[in-house]
């Protein structure tokens, strides 16, 4: 009898790890407690290590053909200065392939058209699990029935329930300061670069280019939680007002009901482990980050890829898992530190002089900075599924 796994949570990372652990031979059933999956989102950027994860995962291909390469933008003021550009072509000669920008939803259906129409149950929440080590079974209860499996993948994002049940004195997460507001516009429009990021005082405007035209736009601000407004896009009219183009015509060219607004959450403080008993914490719920540096989507990808291989090369589940958690913990909490890091930089510097300070500190450093930055923490490579 082969293997089976519940993955609880049917977004990027629960569906993708269910790919990964459905390519080694496993079956697997994925619960998502929305009753329907409406490809709500905004757009992503996905990096070479990204990429290279859902190649691993064998979804590349379908992905690649919905997305468009960044060559062109980078970093400029709200007057249009720029303080560093962006060479996709050297990134696309270093690792292969440049930064690309796609809809959430297209990775969303790439990733769930990779699994049987049966393995997708919507509507149904995991409220706990059940170790049974006597067994080396999981119990998963689920409605007037109980799913048994050899492992569950907690994949159920940053207000993860079953992370706060394995894990009672974790403070949970942490408002990061920040809220975010984004939209993908009606019709294409002409954004000008590929890719582009706005710094200024509190506030940071940024845009991805999609292959039909249209462009995902995002306004990051500080600002207390909760904050709503009647009319967000107005607010943000008058708050952007002066800026250079093309935000003007990215927040005209928007349907007030495309706006998505939510505050910024992040796993400030790093969890001990990434698995417990065969229980596997995996993506936001294991280590959410800030939107900073464009790898919150990617860490969930290599997490599942990463899950994959070491279950197909380490036979008993507690040995894959360890080697999961050695091989996840310390990169993914390392790269959401230097998230926490890049948004203190960017958004959240609100006093004039330190704006200022870093202004000239971007323009005056050497070209290769920006290069290093990304290849920092894109270059990674999928170990082998088996």
């Amino acid at each position: 009898m082969g293997r089976c796994a519940v993955v609880v949570g049917g977004g990027i990372g629960g569906l993708a790890a269910a790919v990964g652990l459905r390519r080694i031979g496993w079956e697997v059933t994925v619960v998502e407690r929305a009753p329907v999956l409406d490809d709500a989102g905004a757009g992503i950027s996905l990096h070479a290590n990204g990429i290279r994860a859902l190649e691993a995962l064998g979804v590349g291909a379908p992905v690649r053909e919905t997305a468009r390469a960044q060559y062109s933008g980078g970093t400029r003021t709200p007057g249009g200065r720029w303080l560093a550009r962006m060479d996709g072509a050297a990134l696309e000669r270093e690792l292969g392939t440049p930064i690309v920008g796609v809809p959430r939803a297209a990775l969303h259906r790439a990733l769930r058209d990779a699994l049987p129409s049966g393995a997708l149950v919507t509507g149904e929440e995991v409220l706990t699990v059940e170790d049974d080590p006597d067994h080396d079974r999981v119990r998963v209860p689920l409605g007037d029935t109980v799913l048994e499996s050899d492992l569950v993948v907690a994949a159920d994002g940053i207000g993860s329930r079953l992370r706060g049940r394995l894990f009672p004195r974790h403070p949970g997460p942490r408002y990061s300061g920040s809220t975010v507001v984004r939209a993908i516009t009606e019709e294409p429009v002409d954004a000008g670069t590929d890719f582009e990021l706005t710094w200024g005082a509190g506030a940071e405007f940024g845009h991805i280019a999609f292959a039909d035209g249209r462009a995902e736009w995002h306004a990051v601000l500080t600002a207390p939680p909760g904050l709503r407004h009647r009319d967000t896009l107005a607010v943000l009219r008058r708050r952007f007002d002066g800026w250079h183009d093309p935000i003007p015509e990215l927040l005209e060219a928007t349907r007030p009901e495309a706006v998505l607004h939510h505050d910024v959450h992040e796993l400030a403080t790093p969890l001990p482990r990434f698995a417990v008993g065969r229980i596997a914490l995996l993506g936001d719920a294991a280590h959410a980050m800030t939107p900073n540096l464009g790898q919150g989507a990617c860490q969930a990808l290599e997490d599942a890829a990463v899950l994959a291989a070491a279950l197909a090369t380490a036979p008993p589940v507690g040995a894959g898992l360890a080697r999961y958690d050695a091989e996840r913990r310390p990169r993914s909490q390392a790269v959401a530190r230097a998230a926490r890091q890049a948004g203190r930089l960017g958004a959240q510097l609100s006093h004039p002089v330190a704006v200022a300070l870093r202004n000239t500190a971007m323009r005056l450093a050497p070209s290769g900075v920006t290069l290093r930055a990304v290849l920092r923490h894109a270059d990674w490579q999928p170990p082998a599924l088996g």
